[in-house]
Protein backbone atom coordinates (compact mmCIF):
# COMPACT_ATOMS: atom_id res chain seq x y z
CA UNK A 1 0.00 0.00 0.00
CA UNK A 2 1.31 3.57 -1.02
CA UNK A 3 1.91 5.73 2.07
CA UNK A 4 2.48 9.49 1.36
CA UNK A 5 5.68 11.11 4.24
CA UNK A 6 4.37 13.95 5.43
CA UNK A 7 7.47 16.53 6.11
CA UNK A 8 7.10 19.59 7.70
CA UNK A 9 9.08 22.77 8.50
CA UNK A 10 12.77 23.57 7.22
CA UNK A 11 15.92 23.99 9.57
CA UNK A 12 15.37 27.87 8.71
CA UNK A 13 11.22 27.54 9.64
CA UNK A 14 12.33 25.48 13.04
CA UNK A 15 14.64 28.38 13.22
CA UNK A 16 12.00 31.24 12.88
CA UNK A 17 8.71 29.75 12.79
CA UNK A 18 7.55 33.22 11.51
CA UNK A 19 8.80 32.46 7.98
CA UNK A 20 6.41 29.61 8.09
CA UNK A 21 3.08 29.44 5.93
CA UNK A 22 1.12 31.27 8.71
CA UNK A 23 -2.56 30.11 8.54
CA UNK A 24 -0.34 26.11 8.66
CA UNK A 25 1.55 27.75 11.60
CA UNK A 26 -1.78 29.03 13.25
CA UNK A 27 -3.34 25.69 13.13
CA UNK A 28 -0.17 24.08 14.56
CA UNK A 29 -0.49 25.96 17.43
CA UNK A 30 -4.26 25.02 17.86
CA UNK A 31 -3.33 21.06 17.43
CA UNK A 32 -1.02 21.33 20.10
CA UNK A 33 -3.38 20.89 22.82
CA UNK A 34 -6.28 19.80 20.73
CA UNK A 35 -5.25 17.07 18.42
CA UNK A 36 -1.45 16.48 19.85
CA UNK A 37 -0.66 13.73 17.53
CA UNK A 38 -2.13 15.37 14.11
CA UNK A 39 0.76 15.45 11.64
CA UNK A 40 0.26 19.28 11.33
CA UNK A 41 1.96 19.44 14.86
CA UNK A 42 5.37 18.85 13.24
CA UNK A 43 5.37 22.71 12.71
CA UNK A 44 5.57 22.98 16.27
CA UNK A 45 8.99 21.33 16.52
CA UNK A 46 10.59 25.06 17.33
CA UNK A 47 12.20 26.60 20.35
CA UNK A 48 9.67 29.44 19.79
CA UNK A 49 6.16 29.14 21.44
CA UNK A 50 2.93 30.34 19.52
CA UNK A 51 3.50 33.87 20.17
CA UNK A 52 7.20 33.90 18.85
CA UNK A 53 9.38 33.86 22.33
CA UNK A 54 11.98 31.45 23.26
CA UNK A 55 10.73 28.91 25.67
CA UNK A 56 13.57 29.63 28.76
CA UNK A 57 14.15 31.07 31.95
CA UNK A 58 16.91 32.43 33.97
CA UNK A 59 17.83 30.40 37.60
CA UNK A 60 17.54 32.34 40.41
CA UNK A 61 21.02 33.06 41.65
CA UNK A 62 19.65 32.40 45.24
CA UNK A 63 18.95 28.93 44.17
CA UNK A 64 22.35 28.15 41.80
CA UNK A 65 24.54 29.60 44.54
CA UNK A 66 26.59 31.28 41.84
CA UNK A 67 27.15 35.13 40.05
CA UNK A 68 26.89 34.22 36.71
CA UNK A 69 23.36 34.07 35.06
CA UNK A 70 22.05 30.40 34.03
CA UNK A 71 20.27 30.41 31.21
CA UNK A 72 17.48 27.22 30.61
CA UNK A 73 16.23 26.22 27.28
CA UNK A 74 13.25 23.60 28.20
CA UNK A 75 12.15 21.26 26.22
CA UNK A 76 8.85 20.20 27.43
CA UNK A 77 6.62 22.21 25.28
CA UNK A 78 8.23 20.59 22.11
CA UNK A 79 5.76 18.01 20.61
CA UNK A 80 6.50 14.47 22.44
CA UNK A 81 7.43 16.49 25.41
CA UNK A 82 11.27 17.06 24.71
CA UNK A 83 13.59 18.93 21.89
CA UNK A 84 15.17 15.51 21.00
CA UNK A 85 11.95 15.32 18.18
CA UNK A 86 13.73 17.96 16.37
CA UNK A 87 16.76 15.69 16.00
CA UNK A 88 14.55 12.41 15.13
CA UNK A 89 12.43 15.00 12.15
CA UNK A 90 15.74 16.34 10.92
CA UNK A 91 16.99 12.92 10.93
CA UNK A 92 13.79 11.74 9.18
CA UNK A 93 12.98 14.26 7.00
CA UNK A 94 16.57 14.35 5.34
CA UNK A 95 16.50 10.67 4.53
CA UNK A 96 13.06 11.07 2.88
CA UNK A 97 13.65 14.58 0.49
CA UNK A 98 16.72 12.10 -0.47
CA UNK A 99 14.52 9.36 -1.29
CA UNK A 100 16.96 6.88 1.34
CA UNK A 101 13.51 6.09 3.19
CA UNK A 102 9.97 5.26 1.86
CA UNK A 103 7.20 4.49 4.06
CA UNK A 104 5.79 1.70 1.81
CA UNK A 105 8.69 -0.01 1.70
CA UNK A 106 11.12 0.61 4.94
CA UNK A 107 10.28 -0.12 8.69
CA UNK A 108 12.29 2.27 10.96
CA UNK A 109 14.16 1.49 13.99
CA UNK A 110 15.40 4.10 16.40
CA UNK A 111 18.29 3.23 18.62
CA UNK A 112 17.77 4.65 22.05
CA UNK A 113 18.25 5.34 25.72
CA UNK A 114 14.66 7.01 25.61
CA UNK A 115 14.31 10.74 24.52
CA UNK A 116 14.68 10.16 20.90
CA UNK A 117 13.00 6.76 20.49
CA UNK A 118 10.06 8.43 22.10
CA UNK A 119 10.50 11.08 19.19
CA UNK A 120 11.24 8.74 16.84
CA UNK A 121 7.77 7.26 17.80
CA UNK A 122 6.09 10.39 17.78
CA UNK A 123 7.79 11.57 14.39
CA UNK A 124 7.31 7.95 12.74
CA UNK A 125 3.79 7.81 13.00
CA UNK A 126 3.20 11.91 12.04
CA UNK A 127 5.06 11.11 8.67
CA UNK A 128 3.58 8.09 7.82
CA UNK A 129 6.17 5.68 8.86
CA UNK A 130 6.18 2.62 10.64
CA UNK A 131 8.63 2.53 13.60
CA UNK A 132 10.56 0.00 16.42
CA UNK A 133 12.47 1.67 18.82
CA UNK A 134 15.44 -0.12 20.66
CA UNK A 135 16.22 0.83 24.43
CA UNK A 136 17.50 -0.77 27.56
CA UNK A 137 15.13 -2.39 29.62
CA UNK A 138 15.89 -0.50 33.17
CA UNK A 139 15.02 2.87 31.71
CA UNK A 140 11.93 4.52 32.91
CA UNK A 141 8.70 2.71 32.37
CA UNK A 142 7.12 6.10 31.20
CA UNK A 143 9.69 6.13 28.29
CA UNK A 144 7.84 2.54 27.17
CA UNK A 145 4.16 3.54 27.83
CA UNK A 146 4.77 6.78 25.94
CA UNK A 147 6.60 4.53 22.76
CA UNK A 148 3.93 2.56 22.94
CA UNK A 149 1.27 5.41 23.13
CA UNK A 150 2.50 6.47 19.57
CA UNK A 151 1.92 3.40 18.17
CA UNK A 152 5.37 2.39 17.70
CA UNK A 153 7.03 -1.62 18.82
CA UNK A 154 9.50 -1.40 21.64
CA UNK A 155 12.72 -3.82 22.04
CA UNK A 156 14.33 -3.69 25.14
CA UNK A 157 17.78 -4.68 25.62
CA UNK A 158 19.89 -5.97 28.33
CA UNK A 159 21.26 -3.15 30.80
CA UNK A 160 20.54 0.76 31.40
CA UNK A 161 21.70 3.66 30.15
CA UNK A 162 25.37 3.18 29.41
CA UNK A 163 24.52 -0.35 27.74
CA UNK A 164 24.67 1.03 24.29
CA UNK A 165 26.69 -1.43 22.03
CA UNK A 166 23.73 -4.03 23.49
CA UNK A 167 21.76 -1.65 21.45
CA UNK A 168 23.90 -1.43 18.34
CA UNK A 169 24.07 -5.26 18.49
CA UNK A 170 20.05 -5.65 18.22
CA UNK A 171 19.93 -3.11 15.33
CA UNK A 172 22.66 -5.19 13.65
CA UNK A 173 20.47 -8.34 14.00
CA UNK A 174 17.11 -6.83 12.88
CA UNK A 175 19.30 -5.40 9.52
CA UNK A 176 20.73 -8.73 8.92
CA UNK A 177 17.21 -10.41 9.28
CA UNK A 178 15.77 -8.02 6.39
CA UNK A 179 18.08 -5.74 5.03
CA UNK A 180 15.84 -4.57 2.25
CA UNK A 181 13.32 -3.10 4.83
CA UNK A 182 15.01 -2.39 8.07
CA UNK A 183 16.05 1.27 7.59
CA UNK A 184 18.08 2.35 11.44
CA UNK A 185 17.98 5.82 12.11
CA UNK A 186 21.31 6.09 14.51
CA UNK A 187 21.15 9.18 16.48
CA UNK A 188 24.87 9.09 17.36
CA UNK A 189 25.96 9.07 13.61
CA UNK A 190 23.43 10.76 11.89
CA UNK A 191 24.53 14.35 11.34
CA UNK A 192 21.16 16.16 10.72
CA UNK A 193 20.98 15.80 14.59
CA UNK A 194 24.37 17.80 14.78
CA UNK A 195 22.70 20.17 12.17
CA UNK A 196 19.66 20.51 14.10
CA UNK A 197 21.20 21.47 17.48
CA UNK A 198 24.07 23.85 15.40
CA UNK A 199 21.81 25.65 13.28
CA UNK A 200 17.92 25.62 15.49
CA UNK A 201 19.51 25.51 19.48
CA UNK A 202 22.68 27.55 18.92
CA UNK A 203 21.30 30.01 16.75
CA UNK A 204 18.17 30.70 18.77
CA UNK A 205 20.67 30.49 22.00
CA UNK A 206 22.30 33.73 20.07
CA UNK A 207 19.29 35.55 18.89
CA UNK A 208 17.83 34.62 22.96
CA UNK A 209 20.71 36.65 24.49
CA UNK A 210 20.56 39.77 22.45
CA UNK A 211 16.64 39.75 21.93
CA UNK A 212 16.58 40.03 25.50
CA UNK A 213 19.60 41.78 26.24
CA UNK A 214 20.50 39.06 29.04
CA UNK A 215 23.40 39.94 31.60
CA UNK A 216 26.16 41.28 28.79
CA UNK A 217 24.29 40.40 26.23
CA UNK A 218 27.27 38.14 25.05
CA UNK A 219 27.22 33.77 26.08
CA UNK A 220 30.58 32.71 28.36
CA UNK A 221 29.58 29.01 28.28
CA UNK A 222 27.37 26.39 26.97
CA UNK A 223 27.44 23.22 29.20
CA UNK A 224 25.44 20.29 28.49
CA UNK A 225 25.72 16.32 29.49
CA UNK A 226 26.13 14.30 26.20
CA UNK A 227 24.14 11.26 25.19
CA UNK A 228 24.22 11.40 21.37
CA UNK A 229 26.25 14.67 21.76
CA UNK A 230 23.63 16.36 19.26
CA UNK A 231 22.23 19.34 21.70
CA UNK A 232 26.35 20.26 22.46
CA UNK A 233 26.34 20.98 18.63
CA UNK A 234 24.42 23.96 19.78
CA UNK A 235 28.19 25.04 21.53
CA UNK A 236 29.40 25.06 17.84
CA UNK A 237 27.36 28.07 16.47
CA UNK A 238 27.49 30.20 19.30
CA UNK A 239 32.29 29.94 19.95
CA UNK A 240 31.46 31.54 16.27
CA UNK A 241 29.34 34.27 17.24
CA UNK A 242 30.99 34.63 20.73
CA UNK A 243 34.90 33.12 20.34
CA UNK A 244 35.33 33.53 23.69
CA UNK A 245 32.70 31.15 24.84
CA UNK A 246 33.42 27.59 26.63
CA UNK A 247 31.89 24.85 25.64
CA UNK A 248 31.58 21.95 28.35
CA UNK A 249 30.55 18.53 28.32
CA UNK A 250 29.20 17.13 31.16
CA UNK A 251 29.30 13.19 32.32
CA UNK A 252 28.15 10.93 35.08
CA UNK A 253 31.13 10.28 37.41
CA UNK A 254 29.93 6.67 37.58
CA UNK A 255 30.39 6.05 34.02
CA UNK A 256 33.25 8.80 32.95
CA UNK A 257 34.16 7.66 29.54
CA UNK A 258 35.15 11.21 27.75
CA UNK A 259 36.89 12.38 30.71
CA UNK A 260 38.55 8.91 32.15
CA UNK A 261 38.32 6.61 29.38
CA UNK A 262 36.14 5.26 31.85
CA UNK A 263 32.94 2.70 31.98
CA UNK A 264 30.24 1.86 34.37
CA UNK A 265 26.54 1.92 35.70
CA UNK A 266 24.31 4.79 35.78
CA UNK A 267 20.82 7.01 35.74
CA UNK A 268 20.91 10.25 34.43
CA UNK A 269 18.42 8.70 31.71
CA UNK A 270 19.51 10.23 28.52
CA UNK A 271 23.31 10.76 28.72
CA UNK A 272 26.53 8.81 29.58
CA UNK A 273 26.40 6.08 27.00
CA UNK A 274 29.88 4.47 27.19
CA UNK A 275 31.08 6.04 24.08
CA UNK A 276 32.17 8.69 22.33
CA UNK A 277 29.94 9.26 19.46
CA UNK A 278 30.30 10.03 15.65
CA UNK A 279 28.83 13.69 15.34
CA UNK A 280 30.65 15.22 18.81
CA UNK A 281 33.09 17.73 17.61
CA UNK A 282 35.27 16.87 20.17
CA UNK A 283 38.38 19.23 18.59
CA UNK A 284 36.03 21.88 19.86
CA UNK A 285 35.67 21.31 23.32
CA UNK A 286 36.72 23.34 25.68
CA UNK A 287 36.05 21.11 28.84
CA UNK A 288 34.64 18.03 30.55
CA UNK A 289 32.69 18.03 34.00
CA UNK A 290 31.63 14.99 35.78
CA UNK A 291 27.92 15.07 37.76
CA UNK A 292 26.75 12.50 40.03
CA UNK A 293 24.09 10.43 39.41
CA UNK A 294 22.00 10.48 42.55
CA UNK A 295 22.82 14.24 43.45
CA UNK A 296 21.10 14.75 39.71
CA UNK A 297 17.55 12.42 41.43
CA UNK A 298 18.10 13.73 44.39
CA UNK A 299 17.82 17.92 43.49
CA UNK A 300 15.15 17.14 40.79
CA UNK A 301 12.76 15.77 43.52
CA UNK A 302 13.47 18.86 45.52
CA UNK A 303 12.75 21.32 42.83
CA UNK A 304 9.49 18.98 41.53
CA UNK A 305 8.21 17.84 44.78
CA UNK A 306 5.86 19.43 47.40
CA UNK A 307 8.11 19.20 50.29
CA UNK A 308 11.26 20.49 48.03
CA UNK A 309 9.01 23.35 46.46
CA UNK A 310 7.49 24.73 49.97
CA UNK A 311 11.26 24.70 51.14
CA UNK A 312 12.97 26.61 48.15
CA UNK A 313 10.10 29.41 48.38
CA UNK A 314 11.52 30.59 51.57
CA UNK A 315 14.60 32.42 49.89
CA UNK A 316 13.53 32.44 45.89
CA UNK A 317 11.12 34.06 44.24
CA UNK A 318 7.45 32.22 44.42
CA UNK A 319 6.35 32.88 41.07
CA UNK A 320 9.37 31.11 39.62
CA UNK A 321 9.68 27.96 42.33
CA UNK A 322 6.63 27.61 40.78
CA UNK A 323 6.88 27.38 37.07
CA UNK A 324 10.21 25.70 36.94
CA UNK A 325 8.82 22.88 39.05
CA UNK A 326 7.51 21.60 35.88
CA UNK A 327 10.38 21.92 33.43
CA UNK A 328 12.98 19.64 34.57
CA UNK A 329 14.09 15.85 33.99
CA UNK A 330 17.05 14.18 35.33
CA UNK A 331 19.68 15.47 32.98
CA UNK A 332 18.57 18.92 32.69
CA UNK A 333 19.35 19.32 36.84
CA UNK A 334 22.47 17.54 35.74
CA UNK A 335 23.24 20.27 33.17
CA UNK A 336 22.36 22.90 36.40
CA UNK A 337 24.78 21.16 38.34
CA UNK A 338 27.35 21.45 35.33
CA UNK A 339 26.63 24.48 34.99
CA UNK A 340 27.36 25.52 38.91
CA UNK A 341 31.07 24.03 38.47
CA UNK A 342 31.46 25.56 35.23
CA UNK A 343 30.87 28.85 36.73
CA UNK A 344 33.02 27.92 40.17
CA UNK A 345 35.81 26.95 38.27
CA UNK A 346 35.60 29.88 35.78
CA UNK A 347 35.06 32.08 38.00
CA UNK A 348 32.57 33.79 36.23
CA UNK A 349 31.19 36.91 36.81
CA UNK A 350 27.54 38.33 37.30
CA UNK A 351 27.02 39.50 33.95
CA UNK A 352 28.11 36.64 32.08
CA UNK A 353 25.93 33.76 30.49
CA UNK A 354 25.53 30.42 30.84
CA UNK A 355 23.31 28.18 28.28
CA UNK A 356 22.23 24.72 29.16
CA UNK A 357 18.83 22.82 28.26
CA UNK A 358 16.41 20.75 30.27
CA UNK A 359 15.63 18.44 27.62
CA UNK A 360 12.39 16.80 28.98
CA UNK A 361 10.17 16.78 31.88
CA UNK A 362 9.73 15.57 35.65
CA UNK A 363 6.48 13.95 33.66
CA UNK A 364 9.17 11.07 32.47
CA UNK A 365 10.09 10.41 35.63
CA UNK A 366 7.32 9.68 38.15
CA UNK A 367 8.40 5.97 38.79
CA UNK A 368 11.90 7.18 40.12
CA UNK A 369 11.06 9.58 42.15
CA UNK A 370 8.86 6.76 43.94
CA UNK A 371 12.07 4.23 43.79
CA UNK A 372 13.92 7.43 45.52
CA UNK A 373 11.55 8.17 48.07
CA UNK A 374 11.18 3.90 48.81
CA UNK A 375 15.51 4.15 49.20
CA UNK A 376 15.36 7.51 51.19
CA UNK A 377 12.27 7.88 52.75
CA UNK A 378 9.64 10.84 52.25
CA UNK A 379 11.66 14.37 51.61
CA UNK A 380 11.19 17.18 54.42
CA UNK A 381 12.13 20.51 54.97
CA UNK A 382 15.07 19.31 56.38
CA UNK A 383 16.23 17.03 53.83
CA UNK A 384 15.24 19.61 51.61
CA UNK A 385 17.70 22.43 52.69
CA UNK A 386 20.28 19.87 53.32
CA UNK A 387 20.24 18.62 49.35
CA UNK A 388 20.05 22.51 47.72
CA UNK A 389 23.10 23.68 50.05
CA UNK A 390 25.31 20.38 49.40
CA UNK A 391 24.20 20.18 45.56
CA UNK A 392 23.83 23.58 44.67
CA UNK A 393 25.14 26.05 47.16
CA UNK A 394 28.10 24.49 48.17
CA UNK A 395 28.83 22.06 44.95
CA UNK A 396 32.55 21.73 44.14
CA UNK A 397 34.25 22.61 41.19
CA UNK A 398 35.33 19.30 40.61
CA UNK A 399 36.35 16.80 38.45
CA UNK A 400 36.39 19.57 35.84
CA UNK A 401 38.90 18.56 32.72
CA UNK A 402 40.06 20.91 30.54
CA UNK A 403 40.44 20.78 26.64
CA UNK A 404 44.17 21.63 26.21
CA UNK A 405 45.14 20.20 23.00
CA UNK A 406 46.45 16.54 24.52
CA UNK A 407 42.95 16.17 25.96
CA UNK A 408 40.67 17.21 22.77
CA UNK A 409 43.50 14.22 20.88
CA UNK A 410 42.70 11.79 23.24
CA UNK A 411 38.77 12.65 23.33
CA UNK A 412 38.53 12.05 19.78
CA UNK A 413 40.73 9.03 19.78
CA UNK A 414 38.04 7.35 21.55
CA UNK A 415 36.32 7.38 18.35
CA UNK A 416 38.36 5.04 17.32
CA UNK A 417 37.45 1.85 19.60
CA UNK A 418 33.04 2.34 18.53
CA UNK A 419 33.41 3.40 15.08
CA UNK A 420 36.34 1.57 13.27
CA UNK A 421 36.74 -1.48 14.92
CA UNK A 422 33.02 -1.91 15.78
CA UNK A 423 30.62 0.60 13.17
CA UNK A 424 32.77 -0.25 10.28
CA UNK A 425 33.95 3.83 9.71
CA UNK A 426 37.06 4.62 7.75
CA UNK A 427 40.20 5.52 9.51
CA UNK A 428 40.21 8.94 6.29
CA UNK A 429 36.71 10.44 7.92
CA UNK A 430 37.82 9.59 11.25
CA UNK A 431 41.30 11.69 10.75
CA UNK A 432 39.37 14.34 9.02
CA UNK A 433 37.18 15.41 11.64
CA UNK A 434 40.13 16.51 13.35
CA UNK A 435 40.10 19.38 11.56
CA UNK A 436 37.40 22.15 11.94
CA UNK A 437 36.41 21.87 8.06
CA UNK A 438 35.17 18.71 8.14
CA UNK A 439 32.37 20.43 10.49
CA UNK A 440 32.14 23.12 8.69
CA UNK A 441 31.30 21.38 5.74
CA UNK A 442 28.17 19.25 7.83
CA UNK A 443 27.21 22.89 8.93
CA UNK A 444 26.71 24.58 5.35
CA UNK A 445 24.60 21.76 3.98
CA UNK A 446 22.04 23.24 5.87
CA UNK A 447 21.22 25.13 2.92
CA UNK A 448 20.67 22.21 0.57
CA UNK A 449 18.62 20.38 3.15
CA UNK A 450 16.30 23.52 3.21
CA UNK A 451 16.08 23.73 -0.27
CA UNK A 452 15.22 19.91 -0.87
CA UNK A 453 12.52 19.96 2.17
CA UNK A 454 10.89 23.31 0.45
CA UNK A 455 11.16 21.56 -3.22
CA UNK A 456 9.59 18.04 -1.54
CA UNK A 457 6.66 19.85 -0.37
CA UNK A 458 5.95 21.73 -3.72
CA UNK A 459 6.37 18.47 -5.73
CA UNK A 460 3.95 16.80 -3.20
CA UNK A 461 1.59 19.90 -2.50
CA UNK A 462 -1.66 18.20 -2.77
CA UNK A 463 -1.23 15.00 -1.12
CA UNK A 464 0.47 17.26 2.21
CA UNK A 465 -2.51 19.39 1.74
CA UNK A 466 -5.31 16.67 2.12
CA UNK A 467 -3.24 14.99 5.07
CA UNK A 468 -2.93 17.93 7.35
CA UNK A 469 -6.44 19.30 6.50
CA UNK A 470 -7.57 15.65 8.07
CA UNK A 471 -9.41 16.51 11.00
Amino acid sequence: MMRTPVVGPTYEEMLHPWKMDPEIRKRAVEAKLSDPLHPINLYNITWRDGSDEVYHFVMPKELTGVEANIVVLYGKEFPSGSHKVGPTYSILSEKTVTGEVDPSKHTLVWPSTGNFGIGGAWVGHGMNYKSVVVLPELMSQERFDMIRGFGAEVIATKGCESNVKEIYDKTKELTNSDPEHIRILNQFQEFANYRFHYYVTGNTMVELVQEKKIGNGRIAAVVLTVGSAGAIASGDRVKQEFPEAKIVAGEPVQCPTIALNGYGDHDIQGIGDKHVTWIHNVMNMDGVVLIDDMECKKMLQVMTGPEGIQFLKEFADHGMIDFMSDKFGISGIANVIGAIKTAKYYKMKSDENIFVIATDSISRYGSVMKQLESQYGKLDRAESKSRTERIFHYQEPSWFFEGDKYNRERWHNLKYFTWIEQQGKTIEELNAQKDQAYWIKQQQKISEMNTLIHNYREEHKEDLKSILNES
